[in-house]
């Protein structure tokens, strides 16, 4: 069974220099292929090769992808322009010596723009360049690790489908035990209310006999067990393909639903019943479980 989930999350690490980062992604079930990437300002080059990987590897889910960085210490340490400072205070000096203003301050000089400098990720274009290249040589790497992760998750699902087809099949035997019994079952229980209507009055056994063969005919439910088996056999054939299989499966529990409600609206015993409200049980264990395949 090598079915895929759409259920993931891997985690990549990176160094060059004295730069570190981490490539995150998670994915979850979607009807299509949806993806958000998230990175840093001044990396706006990688969100394209997220895409395409992702598109490369993929085929169904809600995939979130994120890159996070940082810097060794002195990395991104800040710049005084000293001689700007200078310039700045030595030009003021006269105003300070006529009294009109107060001497300048190193708070007041800091915060005049060109004096504290911040240096930007893209000032050295080069160096960039050479980190970006290395980051992007994570995201390969990423995604094989999410479909790995989403893979093995499917095979956990796929174990859960498959257990829910055995007891389907099992609780299908059990019924077509029931059904041989059900056209006696249908001939009393009108016999019974034939009797409460008429008070005791003469009803011929011939006519009880007719009426209770068209019930029977009409509370068949050999067909519906004939489907049943088929779709059992059609989702185990779907399990033992490698192909994306989730929207099929999704469809065949609407065909299983169908089945087992006609099941349970034809049945006149309890027993019968009961064994379709299982039945019922079991099909939505696989849907909850389909709608997570890829």
């Amino acid at each position: 069974m090598n079915i895929a989930s759409m259920t993931g999350f891997a985690r990549i690490e990176g160094v060059y220099e004295d730069w570190t980062w981490v490539w995150e992604a998670r994915s979850v079930n979607g009807r299509g292929l949806d993806i958000r990437a998230r990175v840093p300002n001044g990396f706006d080059e990688l969100e394209p090769q997220v895409r395409s990987n992702a598109k490369s590897t993929l085929r169904r889910g809600n995939v979130q992808v994120s890159l996070q960085y940082d810097r060794a210490k002195g990395g991104d340490s800040l710049v005084v322009h000293a001689q700007i400072a200078r310039q700045m205070a030595q030009a003021l000096q006269p105003l300070v010596d006529d009294g009109l203003v107060r001497p300048a301050s190193v708070d007041g000089l800091l915060g005049v723009r060109g004096v504290l400098d911040v240096p930007r990720i893209d000032d050295d274009k080069e160096a960039l360049a050479q980190v970006q290249k290395a980051m992007a040589a994570g995201i390969a790497p990423l995604f094989s690790a999410l479909q790995e992760a989403r893979g093995n998750e499917g095979r956990a699902t796929a174990a859960v489908i498959s257990a829910a087809l055995d007891e389907i099949e099992k609780l299908v035997v059990q019924a077509r035990a029931n059904a041989g019994a059900q056209p006696e079952a249908i001939k009393q229980k009108l016999q019974r209310q034939i009797e409460t209507l008429l008070d005791g009055q003469a009803f011929e056994p011939e006519r009880l006999a007719q009426e209770a063969a068209l019930l029977a005919v009409k509370a068949d439910i050999c067909e519906e067990l004939d489907r049943l088996g088929a779709h059992i056999e059609a989702g185990r054939a779907l399990l033992a393909q490698d192909n994306q299989i989730g929207r099929k499966l999704e469809f065949l529990t609407q065909e299983f639903n169908r089945e087992a409600n006609t099941l349970c609206a034809k049945s006149s015993d309890m027993a019968l019943t009961e064994i379709g409200l299982e039945l019922k049980t079991k099909i939505d264990q696989i849907r909850e479980q389909a709608a997570n395949v890829e």
